[in-house]
This record gives C-alpha cells, structure tokens and sequence, in this order.
C-alpha cells in the first residue's frame, strides 16, 4: 500500500473488559496502530457479589478513543468504521433514554444462583442448549433477582439489557439487541422458534420481553452509524458505521482465526472462556452451551469457560505481592514480569501444591455457582513463587477438564488459539501446552478481542466481504508453544487430584 499514514484508513474495535476499556486503531491488514485505554472500577458489595457504574464505560471510551487517535496522530475522518466487544452477562436496568437505574449486575455477579435454579427446574425443550441448566450469570436470571428482590427497579426499567446493548445505543441513538448475546445468554434459540415465552411466563417473566428493544441483529452486521452526540464526545466523525457488537470473548475467536471445525479458542482473560464452531449441535457436556447462530449464522458455537483466572491472579497481586509491586517499580517493569520469574523459578506441579480456581463458582463443567476456591499442601517450605505457579497451573488444569468433558460428547479438538491479555505470560501460555499436552497458537496480536471487533468493523465498512475474508487478511500466527514432554507425567497426576480436590470439596 502507497499511501501514507494522513491518507490511511483505519477501523476502531471498542474492548469494553472487566478492569478496563481498551479503543484499538487497526490498519485493514490487522496491524495495531494504537491502543487508548482507561480503567473501570468494580465494586463487592458482598460476597459473589460484583457491580459497575454503566456511567463509567462511556466515559472511559471518550478517553481511551482520544488516546488512541492521539497516539496514531489519526484524524477523525481516518476511522472508517467502528467495532465493538463487551462482556456477557453485565445486566442494567434503565429508562427509555438510557439513564441507569441502579449499578450494573456484572458478568460475574452470582447473587441470583435461587432464580437460576428456579428457572432451570422448568425443564422447559430450549434449556437442551444451555446442558440442561441456566447460569446465574445470564439475564433471565438477573431479570428474575430484579423483579424478587428490587420490584420498584423492575417496574419503573424501559429497558433491562446487557453492557453490549447499551453502549450500542450510546454510539447510534438506536436500541437494538444483539444475536450474539441473545443465542448466548438469553435463552433465545432460532431452532426453537426464538425466545422462549413459555418459559418466561413459568417463571413469571411474561412481561420481561416488554422490556428488551425489538430489533435483533447479528454479529458485526446492521446499517448502524454513529450518531452525533456520540460523536462529539469521542471525538470521531458522525455517521461513520458502527458494526452490531457482541461478547468479548466470541469476538476474541474470531480475532484468533479459530473458525474451522475443531478449532478451540482459548481467550484468557479476567475469565477464561473456550469456543469452538460446530455444524451440528454438540449437546449434554458440562459447558455453558451450545448455541445456534451466535456468531456465524448457520453454525453452533460450544462455549464453555471458567469464571475467574486473571481476576485470581490480580487477587494475588493485590493483596499479597507487595514486594513484587516494590521490586517492579525499582527495575521499572510490570509487576507481573517478577510474579513470572520467581514462578519460572519453581518446578512443574509446584512441589504438591493444588489449587481449585472457584473463587467466584464453577461455571464449567460443574455448573456450581457455590463452588470456592482452595489452596491445599502448603508448608514452610513453600513460598511466593510456588503459590503464583500453582494459580497458574490449576487455570490450566480448568482447560484441561473442559475440553475432556465436551471430547466425551463428540467434540474433536485439532488446534488450540490461545489470546486475550493472559497470552502475554510465556510462563502461563508454556503451562497450557505442557498441562493440555497440545501445541497452543499464538497470534501476532494478543489483543484478540479488540482485533475480532476490529475485524467487524472492516466487514462493516466494506473491505472484506464476512468473518472468513476478514480473518484470512488480518489474522496471522506468531509462533507455536509445543508441550514439554518431560512434564507430561507430572501433570497427569495433578490433574487427578486437581479434579478428586473439587469432589472432596463439594461432596457435602
């Protein structure tokens, strides 16, 4: 390409995390060219319990936007169009015009595990894609705790909807839901004749549907534009296209390229969340689902996923690595390149430490929103870094029992793509290729998901015709992490006791 960098083009993916909001310009061959970022705050407000202020999503897109643009010294008229990702699950309650009732239910939030059990004991046809059992993390039932538990909220919200649809609405002035999360979360399957009515009127959810905007529109699709106020305030251009967002993590697969049969994506993240694309339905496994028409139109996508693993490592900085933090701002590096060194410096396995990554429940392939976390085999002669390993190694040890689970009920696994912001640690990307004894693909960029959403909007503003031109074009491996065999052994014995660890702690 001859142009130079004032006549370039560039698209936008929004990254709407757990601990930040990440704006990314990509050329249209998939290379970063800037990252703005901004944080956002989550509060506890009791155990299992996670809330954020929707106010703060938007202001920190304004900032990480002009961050980005700034970077990339790119002019508004450059961004040809905009992508965006948000977490699943992140519930509010708000008016017509979008002004929020209360604090956001976040994804991870498990306060309505009595209304996810209600709902589940329905037994209702559609709940066959979701394994038989709904989430507490999903909207029906959040919607459900809002109705039991704040009725006034309930009765007074114009719109219950997720992250996703709201940001949407702030960008183009137009509500609309998205198919992505609506197949995922939202029990809404197309095989079964779209939202579940039944079911929500066993409930006493009949008037919920009342409550969700009426056009749906699939992945990375629509004719949306940015709107003006919008534009103003993130200092773009009015009318530039804004492709129909959705979850992070299914935009982080397409930012791995992981779209053939029998490729699993790895997105780590805060959570860790595995997909894989399916032309016939993979059902009864222990993961979240198997969804019809979630990301491409025409296929099923099996997720499955593990509710906290960076979260459990940020816990662990917080709270007990202050001497790494010390040690870090010394050398003048990230806290995170220490906690790795003194983890690298520990054998496989740990020296008999295990650990159950459950500290906010299992979501698979137990389906136990009570289940918590464990540290078991401590002694003196542990330290730091063995317990930093031993984090590392039972998030491994997750993926490990996930996709053993789903290969019980059919699903083949030939490539695994691992990204997300977990695929910046050598140390935890070697320790899933030794534990899931598999080569792990790395990208060249580990900002999946800010790249799939980027790719949308490429879609969205003409320059590749779907997912598949567009993955082809922009997506490229950087190298292959091969299993160490010598190690082989001694995770197949921790695993065991990985898996017996959870049984011993939950038989009660």
């Amino acid at each position: 390409m001859n142009t130079t960098l004032a006549e370039e083009r560039f698209v936008l993916g929004l990254d709407v995390g757990t601990q930040s909001l990440r704006a990314a310009l990509f050329d249209l061959q998939g290379r970063s060219v800037a990252f703005g970022v901004a944080p956002i705050d989550t509060t506890f407000p009791r155990p299992a319990w996670a809330e954020q202020d929707p106010a703060q999503w938007w202001s920190a897109a304004r900032a990480a936007v002009q961050k980005a643009l700034a970077q990339a010294s790119a002019a508004p008229e450059q961004v040809a169009a905009i992508g965006l990702d948000c977490t699943a699950c992140t519930v509010l309650a708000c008016d017509l015009a979008g002004n929020p009732l209360r604090p956001a239910l976040l994804w991870m939030d498990q306060r309505s595990f009595r209304e996810a059990e209600t709902i589940s004991a329905t037994g209702d046809p559609v709940l066959r894609h979701v394994s038989g059992r709904v989430s507490p993390e999903w909207m029906l039932p959040k919607a459900l705790w809002l109705k039991n538990h704040e009725p006034e909220t309930y009765r007074r919200a114009g719109r219950i909807v997720e992250c996703t649809d709201w940001m949407m609405y702030r960008l183009t002035g137009q509500w609309t839901l998205s198919l992505n999360h609506v197949a995922v979360k939202w029990n809404y399957a197309r095989p079964d004749g779209g939202w579940p009515l039944a079911l929500m009127t066993a409930v006493g959810l009949g008037d919920l549907p009342g409550k969700w905007p009426d056009r749906i529109v699939p992945l990375g699709k629509g004719v949306a534009r940015l709107d003006a106020a919008a534009a103003l305030d993130l200092g773009l251009d009015a009318g530039t296209p804004v492709a129909q967002g959705g979850i992070d993590a299914y935009l982080g697969m397409l930012g791995l390229g992981a779209t053939s049969a029998g490729d699993v994506a790895v997105i780590v993240g805060s959570s860790t969340c595995h997909l894989a694309q399916s032309r016939a339905g993979v059902f009864g496994s222990g993961a979240a689902g198997c969804y019809p028409d979630a990301t491409v139109e025409g296929l099923y996508t099996i997720e499955a996923g593990q509710t906290a693993t960076g979260s459990i490592l940020d816990w662990y900085r917080r709270h007990f690595a202050g001497r790494e933090q010390a040690e870090a701002e010394r050398r003048g590096v990230h806290v995170y390149q220490v906690l790795d060194e003194e983890a690298a410096l520990i054998p496989a396995g740990a020296e008999g430490l295990i650990v159950r990554d459950d500290w906010q429940g299992n979501r698979s392939p137990y389906k136990n929103p009570q289940a918590r976390g464990a540290i078991v085999g401590l002694s003196l002669a542990h330290g730091p870094g063995h317990v930093f390993r031993a984090l590392y190694e039972a998030t491994a040890c997750g993926t490990r029992h996930i996709l053993a689970d789903a290969a019980t009920h059919g699903l083949s696994v030939e490539r695994i793509f691992i990204g997300g912001g977990g695929a910046r640690s050598a140390l935890w990307l070697q320790i899933h290729a030794d534990v899931l004894k598999q080569p792990v693909h790395l990208t060249c960029e580990s900002e999946s998901c800010a790249l799939g959403s980027a790719m949308t909007a490429a879609v969205a503003a003409g320059a590749y015709r779907d997912f598949d031109d567009a993955a082809r074009a922009m997506v490229a491996i950087e190298k292959t992490v091969e299993p160490n065999p010598a190690n082989a052994g001694v995770y197949d014995e921790l695993f065991g006791h990985y898996v017996e660890l959870y049984k011993r702690l939950n038989s009660g």
